[in-house]
């Protein structure tokens, strides 16, 4: 478990360690991770081509590439609390975790063993100056295509390119719903609702 321990305005962190609890699905180990990401400000670059978004990569521990923060699902944790401590740990960021990107099943050239991992979208609202394994991993800030190109797996590019398309998604649906909104309805707060999601009685969030 990650501790944290306020000591005037610094911050101690301590990675969770052994592997007593991890998970496995018939022979495979399970991994879980995050890409975090941002919204760059004031920039005239649309998101059709990621030219706003940026995505935070680390190094490995052993400094030879760069890859997206993951680790271990352990047993008394959820999908999304393993993704989130791991990004906490690995990147040193915290912030919204969003619906899982997919499932991968690849095999580690190191480990010579079968791996399952899912990957989560992380909108970083926070980025701690103290992390865990700030003395082990080097963090950076780059654009989608510098990302893809840098990243060593194959299958956390995959996964950045599902983060693009739901982003790029996202941003096109919103725009749609904003220019067929009649405008009779604008400025009034229920209507907008309404009008950009429908009757609120029927709207299912996502927990």
């Amino acid at each position: 478990m990650v501790a944290l321990i306020s000591q005037e305005n610094a911050i101690a962190l301590v990675s969770r360690t052994g592997r007593e609890l991890q998970r496995y699905r018939e022979g495979r180990r399970q991994v879980v991770g995050c890409i975090p990401y941002r919204f760059k400000v004031g920039e005239k670059a649309s998101l059709n081509d990621s030219g706003e978004l940026e995505v935070l990569v680390i190094s490995s521990q052993k400094g030879k590439g760069l890859l997206f923060p993951k680790g271990g699902w352990e047993l008394d944790e959820s999908q999304k609390e393993a993704a989130l401590r791991e990004t906490l740990e690995e990147a040193g960021v915290r912030g919204i975790v969003g619906g899982r990107l997919g499932k991968w099943s690849f095999k580690s050239k190191t480990h010579d063993a079968l791996y399952e991992g899912y990957m989560f979208p992380l909108l970083v609202q926070e980025q701690l100056e103290f992390w865990p394994e700030q003395n082990l991993r080097q963090r950076i800030w780059m654009s989608v295509t510098e990302a893809r190109e840098v990243c060593q797996h194959w299958w956390m590019k995959e996964a950045l390119d599902r983060l693009v398309n739901r982003l790029t998604g996202q941003k096109l649906g919103l725009e749609k719903q904003i220019h067929l909104c009649p405008k009779n309805c604008m400025g009034d707060a229920k209507s907008d609702f309404k009008c950009m999601f429908g009757n609120p009685s029927t709207v299912e969030f996502e927990s």
